[in-house]
């Protein structure tokens, strides 16, 4: 698997970070906002949903790999969390989506959500969509294929 680099600049684009990103698991404490540099960053276990997908499409079964990335946001005004508890710093969330609404029609700026199963979320208030999703090394094997219920875990 080549690693990936993605940068987001519109809400297009986060939307395709938001695939690679989908069912990420992230622990509460490699997130962090740094109000200084007006940058939120997290550390998170990515699972490689377009590898699984190329594999069935060649008829192969697909691989069940994890993979470090750095899930970067610029321009971030303030965070507001909502459900997630930054004293449980060994806590692991499931991220399920990033989106995007704009503060107007034309507007640069509005807020970034991230969603997480269970109901957890955190908003970025932000100058402008400005992110980056870097793999940070090896892939490694997952335990299985994450999966949803109806109740939204994974």
């Amino acid at each position: 698997m080549i690693p990936l680099k993605l940068i987001a600049l519109d809400a297009d684009d986060l939307a395709v970070i938001s695939a690679h990103v989908q069912d990420a698991v992230v622990r509460v404490g490699d997130m962090a906002y740094l109000p200084r540099q007006k940058r939120f960053a997290a550390v998170i276990s990515r699972f490689d949903w377009a590898g699984a997908v190329a594999a069935v499409l060649a008829g192969r079964k697909p691989p069940r790999e994890r993979r470090r990335a750095g899930l970067r946001f610029e321009r971030v005004l303030s965070v507001r969390l909502t459900g997630i508890d930054l004293r449980m710093r060994n806590a692991f969330l499931s991220l399920l989506a990033v989106t995007f609404e704009p503060a107007g029609e034309h507007d640069p700026a509005g807020r970034i959500r991230l969603d997480f199963a269970g109901g957890g979320a955190i908003e970025l208030e932000v100058e402008c969509v400005e992110a980056e999703l870097k793999d940070l090394g090896a892939a490694w094997r997952a335990r299985r294929v994450p999966s949803h219920d109806e109740k939204g875990k994974t």
